[in-house]
């Protein structure tokens, strides 16, 4: 079950420029998703700009610059969230361990998780790793292997690497697609 309240991690984080800054692997990767950035739907754009209108939401993204879901969505998300007033902050994995453990994803640490929070720290909800119709392929890839000790395991999981890839794509067209769902688990909130 994830942790119910996360003040604690209020103010330990960093900000986008600050993680963009800091990154030692992909930097170069994860600025050109950021930079390619482009609002696909102006209804999205202006929902994500009335959060302005809102002050009772905190985001905290446990992520780290190794990941390769990390550099292909957090830029999504850094950009969503920019404009929306709603306090943002990067908590590196290896270093909120614990936090982690409470938003394990089919009992595997699979980053980046978007965590919503109220200004109390009581989370509201959360999004990740992976956009949905990409995770997918790894739901199936984990449903019909679960032994990981499994000859054959390791050369399946690349196969289902390779899906997961395809799935995102080449171009920036993932980006719409992260932001309607940001968007939507927003709007329940």
């Amino acid at each position: 079950m994830a942790r119910s309240n996360v003040s604690q991690y209020f103010g330990k984080g960093l900000t986008a420029e600050q993680f963009m800054d800091s990154m030692t692997k992909n930097k170069e990767a994860f600025r050109s998703w950021y930079d390619q950035f482009e609002w696909t739907d102006e209804s999205d754009r202006e929902f994500f700009e009335s959060l302005n209108h809102r002050d009772d939401l905190r985001v905290l993204i446990l992520a780290a610059d190794w990941c390769g879901d990390v550099v292909r969505c957090v830029p999504v998300v850094f950009r969503a969230l920019e404009n929306s007033g709603v306090p943002t902050e990067v908590l590196i994995l290896e270093n909120h361990e614990a936090l982690m453990d409470d938003f394990l994803t089919m009992g595997s640490r699979s980053i980046p998780i978007v965590i919503f929070a109220d200004t109390g720290g009581h989370v509201l909800d959360h999004w990740g790793p992976r956009p949905v119709h990409v995770q997918e392929a790894m739901v199936q890839f984990k449903k019909e292997n679960p032994d990981r000790e499994a000859p054959d395991y390791q050369d399946k999981l690349t196969v289902a690497r390779a899906e997961i890839r395809a799935r995102y794509g080449e171009g920036t067209g993932i980006h719409g697609v992260i932001v309607k769902e940001l968007r939507e688990l927003i709007s329940g909130l």
